[in-house]
């Protein structure tokens, strides 16, 4: 989805009060594919946070080879059956190295949870900045920074990511870097919807009476225009963070992201690409992950939009 529709949807102005917690609560509530994907990503949290309990249970870690796993006849496939799966290694090993692939996925988890949540907290830091000082400051302020917006999203970001990526030493620390790169290149979204709502908040009636009373800059920002942009941005972040999953395993796919043997989904699907004939489950287990975990932050994010909408709350309530 591009970000000028996702400002669409999510950038519409918020009321002075906002709708309460509970009456979100009480919205998704009613929305069972928002609840089913907060579950989901619940789940996945819990996991990539106690994974070293869990590997700790199976008795197996992400970096021991296990040869004889392996079926040297076939180029090193697992023996047995869906991907050598049994009671000490639950989703099977790895193909040609025998590591535990139940391991290298929760670990996984935590890699691209840990990079993903990381980049948007900074992409929303930055973007809130620049959209605040442009909503909200003069009109040489607000043309400098309109167009260093749109030149960032402008920007190829694929290809600049590859090539600062692939020019970094590799003893710089890849999350790092990857939390960097994507901060680098997706903060211009929240910026655009940041400033757009500024410049319809700061014409309220109560903006302009705290005005009168002597509030200037930042504390009026703070305590006048920040509270009126939580419902948008947060629904913005929560569709923010599945697409910096999908990038962060995108550029591992290509082999610029997290390097081995610190593992990733995408760096697993990038090795695993070879081995689909042979031991198709390999390629399944992570992709499935992936592939749900970005589901699973999509419809939490559609169902937050849903319920931080004072028309649908409002609906909500009168139906009630």
């Amino acid at each position: 989805m591009s970000t000028d529709v996702l400002a669409e949807e999510v950038g519409a102005p918020a009321p002075e009060g906002g709708a309460g917690g509970r009456s979100v609560w009480r919205t998704m509530r009613r929305d069972p594919a928002a609840m089913a994907g907060l579950v989901v990503v619940a789940l996945l949290v819990l996991v990539a946070i106690a994974a070293p309990l869990l590997t700790a249970i199976e008795g197996q870690d992400y970096t021991s080879y296990h040869d004889g796993l392996l079926d040297s006849a076939r180029g090193g496939v697992p023996k047995g059956d869906l991907g050598g799966i049994s009671a000490q290694h639950w989703l099977g090993v790895e193909p040609k190295t025998g590591r535990d692939l139940f391991a290298r996925v929760v670990y996984g988890a935590r890699v691209s949870l840990v990079v993903a949540i990381a980049a948007t907290i900074l992409q929303l830091t930055i973007g809130l900045v620049i959209g605040l000082a442009a909503g909200l400051g003069g009109r040489i302020a607000d043309a400098v920074l309109s167009r260093l917006t749109d030149l960032v999203l402008a920007f190829p970001a694929l290809i600049f990511s590859i090539a600062l990526l692939g020019i970094v030493p590799q003893s710089f620390p890849r999350p790092v870097l990857l939390v960097l790169v994507l901060a680098l290149f997706g903060w211009a979204g929240t910026a655009r919807i940041t400033r757009g709502q500024a410049l319809t908040l700061k014409t309220r009636d109560y903006v302009a009476a705290a005005r009168l009373a002597g509030g200037r800059g930042v504390r009026l920002a703070r305590r006048e225009i920040v509270p009126g942009l939580a419902a948008p941005v947060i629904t913005y972040a929560a569709l923010m963070v599945p697409g910096n999953i999908v990038a962060e395993a995108g550029l591992s796919f290509l082999g610029v992201g997290i390097n081995p043997p610190t593992p990733s989904w995408g760096q697993m699907l990038s090795q695993a690409t070879t081995w689909f004939g042979g031991d198709p489950m390999y390629v399944l287990i992570p992709g499935v992950l992936l592939f749900g975990t970005v589901l699973s932050f999509t419809l939490v994010g559609d169902g937050l939009r849903t319920a931080l909408d004072p028309r649908s709350t409002a609906l909500s309530t009168r139906a009630e």
